[in-house]
């Protein structure tokens, strides 16, 4: 199963003490390499401004990619550019678009995506919540339009709300955003009474929820909305700053937990999809977790 990812990802420079910073990806590629020693790491293409365009309006790419700045700025408290950013920004919406490519294409059935800076936070005009283009948005986008599917769900396990996925889509019945999250917790978005035109579907989850609680909720809410969606393609936002480590949230799960929820996204993905299947990586600001639950994933990833 091929792994995408890019040096660029590394050169997102957001500053010493930013949770965001490019040593988580280079802690997920160090753990995948030395649990996989086969791994298939393959590097990914710049996204397109056409690519781009189909989920984002044409202010926000401007900012992006042709701000040049010399040194950090801030977009927001929170989001950062540098003079690395656009590269690491197109590379990791990219990363997404080949993936698409390559399942759809019949080539593989699942793809993971080890890329930053993140992008589920990011709408259709702002960059915010770390996150400068809505990468996982870019890939549903060029399913939709290049191979003509009809359903395409994306399933959210991040620890935040992905607020700008759920606001690119919520008035596209082609696709369906699934959302299990920490309320109250930044973007303080995702409540159940959030539908979209049928299409949404969130679970708010108290601080301090836990694996049995997390595990019923997906089994008994989220994974049935799936099973009678019957996706053509499944698109996961893997973050994995749910985990009893990560300094910014509450939710106390367990790597197991998202190997768990793998194995089954994998199973309605074999049902529904010919075992489509693309994953791209989050959230997840502890090391130690970050390296636990990625490699986690990826051993469920296969099927």
């Amino acid at each position: 199963m091929p792994v995408f990812s890019h040096p660029a990802c590394l050169d997102h420079d957001t500053g010493p003490e930013h949770a965001e910073r490019p040593q988580r990806l280079a802690a997920v590629i160090e753990a995948l390499r030395a649990s996989f020693p086969d791994l298939d790491l393959r590097q990914a293409p710049a996204a397109t401004r056409g690519q781009l365009l189909r989920v984002h309006d044409e202010a926000l790419l401007r900012t992006v990619l042709e701000s040049q700045p010399t040194g950090r700025i801030p977009l927001d408290a929170d989001t950062v550019l540098s003079p690395g950013s656009a590269q690491a920004a197109l590379h990791a919406a990219g990363a997404g678009v080949a993936a698409v490519d390559l399942v759809c294409n019949g080539e593989l059935r699942r793809a993971f995506c080890a890329v930053r800076p993140p992008g589920h936070h990011a709408t259709a005009d702002i960059a915010m919540g770390f996150c400068l283009f809505n990468n996982i948005a870019v890939a549903a986008a060029h399913a939709l339009d290049r191979y003509g599917l009809m359903r395409v769900s994306i399933v959210d396990f991040d620890v935040h709300h992905g607020n700008g996925t759920q606001a690119i889509f919520e008035q596209e019945p082609r696709v369906q955003y699934l959302s299990s999250h920490q309320l109250p917790l930044f973007p303080e978005t995702g409540l159940r009474r959030e539908r979209g035109v049928g299409n949404i579907v969130n679970i708010p989850l108290a601080p301090g929820t836990g694996s049995a609680r997390f595990c019923e909720a997906w089994r008994e809410r989220m994974l049935p909305e799936i099973d009678a969606f019957a996706p053509q393609l499944v698109l996961v936002s893997a973050g994995f700053d749910a985990h009893r480590l990560d300094p910014l949230a509450q939710l106390e799960l367990e790597a197991e937990d998202f190997a768990w929820l793998t194995r089954e996204l994998v199973a309605l993905a074999d049902r529904h999809a010919e075992g489509r299947l693309v994953s791209m990586l989050e959230g997840g600001y502890d090391l130690q977790a970050l390296r636990a639950c990625s490699v986690a994933h990826l051993q469920a990833l296969p099927g």
